[in-house]
Protein backbone atom coordinates (compact mmCIF):
# COMPACT_ATOMS: atom_id res chain seq x y z
CA UNK A 1 0.00 0.00 0.00
CA UNK A 2 1.30 3.43 -0.93
CA UNK A 3 0.76 6.01 1.77
CA UNK A 4 -0.64 9.47 0.95
CA UNK A 5 2.05 12.10 0.35
CA UNK A 6 2.05 15.38 2.25
CA UNK A 7 4.53 18.21 2.82
CA UNK A 8 5.37 20.67 5.55
CA UNK A 9 7.40 23.87 5.27
CA UNK A 10 8.96 25.66 8.22
CA UNK A 11 9.59 29.33 7.50
CA UNK A 12 12.35 30.76 9.67
CA UNK A 13 13.62 34.27 10.42
CA UNK A 14 15.81 36.15 12.86
CA UNK A 15 13.85 38.33 15.30
CA UNK A 16 15.00 41.95 15.80
CA UNK A 17 16.83 40.62 18.90
CA UNK A 18 18.65 38.01 16.79
CA UNK A 19 16.58 35.02 17.99
CA UNK A 20 15.76 32.30 15.44
CA UNK A 21 11.99 32.05 14.97
CA UNK A 22 9.69 29.70 13.05
CA UNK A 23 6.22 30.35 11.63
CA UNK A 24 3.60 27.95 13.01
CA UNK A 25 -0.15 28.07 13.46
CA UNK A 26 -2.99 26.39 15.34
CA UNK A 27 -4.92 24.06 13.00
CA UNK A 28 -8.51 25.25 12.59
CA UNK A 29 -9.96 22.24 10.75
CA UNK A 30 -9.21 18.73 9.53
CA UNK A 31 -6.55 16.29 10.71
CA UNK A 32 -4.71 17.72 13.70
CA UNK A 33 -7.50 20.15 14.65
CA UNK A 34 -6.33 22.27 17.60
CA UNK A 35 -2.64 21.33 17.25
CA UNK A 36 0.06 23.87 16.49
CA UNK A 37 1.52 22.85 13.12
CA UNK A 38 3.83 23.94 10.33
CA UNK A 39 2.48 25.11 6.98
CA UNK A 40 1.67 22.29 4.61
CA UNK A 41 -0.76 19.67 3.45
CA UNK A 42 -1.60 17.00 0.91
CA UNK A 43 -0.01 16.82 -2.52
CA UNK A 44 -2.53 17.21 -5.32
CA UNK A 45 -2.50 14.67 -8.19
CA UNK A 46 0.61 15.17 -10.34
CA UNK A 47 2.08 17.72 -7.93
CA UNK A 48 5.61 17.40 -6.51
CA UNK A 49 6.32 17.97 -2.80
CA UNK A 50 8.07 21.24 -3.70
CA UNK A 51 5.10 22.46 -5.76
CA UNK A 52 2.72 21.50 -2.95
CA UNK A 53 4.82 23.33 -0.35
CA UNK A 54 4.85 26.52 -2.45
CA UNK A 55 1.05 26.29 -2.88
CA UNK A 56 0.31 25.38 0.74
CA UNK A 57 2.45 28.20 2.19
CA UNK A 58 0.53 30.71 0.05
CA UNK A 59 -2.88 29.20 0.86
CA UNK A 60 -2.28 28.96 4.61
CA UNK A 61 -0.30 32.17 5.27
CA UNK A 62 -0.54 34.46 2.24
CA UNK A 63 3.26 34.34 1.90
CA UNK A 64 4.97 33.63 -1.41
CA UNK A 65 7.96 31.30 -1.47
CA UNK A 66 9.99 30.27 -4.50
CA UNK A 67 10.67 26.59 -5.17
CA UNK A 68 14.45 27.19 -5.37
CA UNK A 69 14.44 28.66 -1.83
CA UNK A 70 12.97 25.52 -0.24
CA UNK A 71 15.62 23.36 1.47
CA UNK A 72 14.62 19.70 1.82
CA UNK A 73 15.25 18.52 5.37
CA UNK A 74 13.90 15.03 5.44
CA UNK A 75 11.08 12.57 5.03
CA UNK A 76 8.90 11.47 7.92
CA UNK A 77 6.57 8.48 7.85
CA UNK A 78 3.54 8.56 10.14
CA UNK A 79 1.80 5.28 10.90
CA UNK A 80 -1.60 5.15 12.58
CA UNK A 81 -2.38 1.42 12.95
CA UNK A 82 -5.59 2.30 14.82
CA UNK A 83 -6.77 4.66 12.04
CA UNK A 84 -4.91 3.69 8.88
CA UNK A 85 -6.50 6.47 6.81
CA UNK A 86 -4.34 8.94 8.79
CA UNK A 87 -1.04 7.25 7.86
CA UNK A 88 1.10 9.36 5.53
CA UNK A 89 4.58 10.28 4.34
CA UNK A 90 5.67 13.90 4.79
CA UNK A 91 8.47 15.73 2.99
CA UNK A 92 9.97 18.41 5.25
CA UNK A 93 11.25 21.75 3.97
CA UNK A 94 12.84 24.76 5.67
CA UNK A 95 12.80 28.17 4.01
CA UNK A 96 14.16 31.54 5.16
CA UNK A 97 13.16 33.65 2.13
CA UNK A 98 9.62 34.74 1.26
CA UNK A 99 7.56 37.73 0.19
CA UNK A 100 4.59 39.17 2.08
CA UNK A 101 3.17 39.41 5.58
CA UNK A 102 1.61 36.36 7.25
CA UNK A 103 -2.19 36.46 7.41
CA UNK A 104 -4.83 34.19 8.89
CA UNK A 105 -6.47 31.62 6.61
CA UNK A 106 -9.28 29.07 6.87
CA UNK A 107 -6.61 26.51 7.92
CA UNK A 108 -4.63 28.37 10.58
CA UNK A 109 -3.51 31.67 12.07
CA UNK A 110 0.28 31.96 11.55
CA UNK A 111 2.35 33.11 14.54
CA UNK A 112 6.13 33.41 14.97
CA UNK A 113 7.61 31.24 17.76
CA UNK A 114 11.15 31.31 19.14
CA UNK A 115 12.86 28.07 18.10
CA UNK A 116 14.39 27.61 21.56
CA UNK A 117 10.89 27.54 23.14
CA UNK A 118 8.88 25.54 20.59
CA UNK A 119 5.33 24.78 21.81
CA UNK A 120 5.89 21.00 21.48
CA UNK A 121 3.25 20.21 24.12
CA UNK A 122 0.65 21.70 21.75
CA UNK A 123 2.00 20.00 18.60
CA UNK A 124 1.75 16.46 17.26
CA UNK A 125 3.70 14.26 19.71
CA UNK A 126 6.40 13.38 17.15
CA UNK A 127 7.54 17.02 16.74
CA UNK A 128 9.56 17.00 19.97
CA UNK A 129 11.67 14.13 18.57
CA UNK A 130 12.84 15.78 15.35
CA UNK A 131 11.71 19.41 14.83
CA UNK A 132 14.32 21.08 17.07
CA UNK A 133 17.04 19.21 15.16
CA UNK A 134 15.67 20.16 11.73
CA UNK A 135 15.46 23.81 12.75
CA UNK A 136 19.10 23.65 13.87
CA UNK A 137 20.16 22.15 10.52
CA UNK A 138 19.98 18.37 11.12
CA UNK A 139 17.93 16.50 8.49
CA UNK A 140 15.38 13.94 9.71
CA UNK A 141 14.38 10.61 8.18
CA UNK A 142 12.21 8.85 10.74
CA UNK A 143 9.11 6.70 11.13
CA UNK A 144 6.66 7.42 13.94
CA UNK A 145 3.89 5.07 15.02
CA UNK A 146 0.98 6.52 16.96
CA UNK A 147 -0.88 4.59 19.65
CA UNK A 148 -4.55 3.82 20.09
CA UNK A 149 -5.16 7.35 21.44
CA UNK A 150 -4.13 8.68 17.98
CA UNK A 151 -2.02 11.33 19.76
CA UNK A 152 0.97 9.62 21.38
CA UNK A 153 4.02 8.22 19.61
CA UNK A 154 4.71 4.64 20.71
CA UNK A 155 8.13 2.97 20.56
CA UNK A 156 8.71 1.15 17.27
CA UNK A 157 9.04 -2.58 17.83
Amino acid sequence: MTLPQVCVCYLTRQSPEGVLQVLLGRKKKGLGLGNIVGLGGKLEPGESAVEAAVREVEEESGLTVEAHDLRPFGVLTYLFPHRESWSQVSTVFVCSTWVGTPRESDELNPVWFDVDTLPVDEMWDDARHWLPGVLSGIPARRTFTFGADLKTVVPNA
